[in-house]
């Protein structure tokens, strides 16, 4: 990989984690509720998770699905019913209320298996591995490319739950708090609706 080639693959997966997508979404409404602090085993987790996907999707995972159109759809199916109970849980989790206390964040190793049900991670993958890689890549590439890709996402998705965190000084009350995470639910349900409707498609026709 050239000088030039590395710094477009640096550009391409800072955009890329950096975008509104479900790990963002969640990370916003993590840092509101739970802080920046405690969020940080989440964030860690999607850097360490989607760093192996890059590289096992460049190994030959991506290649398998390519070519099964049916279990990549199955696998999508779960991507997005689970994308939808987070969604339900983001909502139910500013209904908080006296002494009860709010269930924990994702943990490392939640957000790491989380990687390989969330859609927006499949396409930045396959994007990476199609755009920065060659016929001619090996296994010590793809590594590369997947510590690399998963490092740069470290920070990137990192920002949003600082940014939730200091959305506290502004959602200071239950009711804006519920607000909040009523609104970080709906953006996660609208990220799946293309999704959604894609496997419909892809069933009936």
């Amino acid at each position: 990989m050239s000088l030039l080639t590395f710094f477009s693959f640096i550009v391409y997966s800072t955009v890329t984690s950096i975008t509104p997508g479900p790990n963002n979404i969640m990370l916003a409404a993590s840092g509101l509720n739970f802080g920046f602090k405690k969020s940080i085993p989440h964030i860690l987790g999607i850097g360490f998770g989607f760093g192996v996907m890059v590289a096992l999707v460049g190994f030959g995972i991506g290649a398998t699905l390519g070519q099964s159109p049916l279990m990549y759809e199955i696998l999508k199916i779960v991507g997005i019913t689970y994308l939808l109970y987070l969604a339900y849980k983001i909502y139910n989790a500013g209904s908080v209320q006296g002494d009860a206390s709010p269930e924990k964040p994702l943990n490392f190793i939640g957000a790491a298996l989380f990687q390989w049900v969330n859609p927006k991670a499949w396409i930045m993958a396959m994007g990476a591995i199609a755009t920065y890689s060659s016929v001619d890549s090996h296994l010590a590439e793809f590594i590369f490319i997947g510590i690399v890709f998963g490092l740069v996402s470290i920070p990137s998705v990192g920002i949003w739950a600082y940014m939730g965190e200091r959305l506290k000084s502004l959602v200071n009350d239950q009711k804006k708090v519920q607000i909040f995470n009523m609104c970080m639910a709906l953006l996660l349900v609208m990220s799946v609706i293309k999704p959604i409707i894609d496997s419909v498609k892809f069933f009936l026709y």
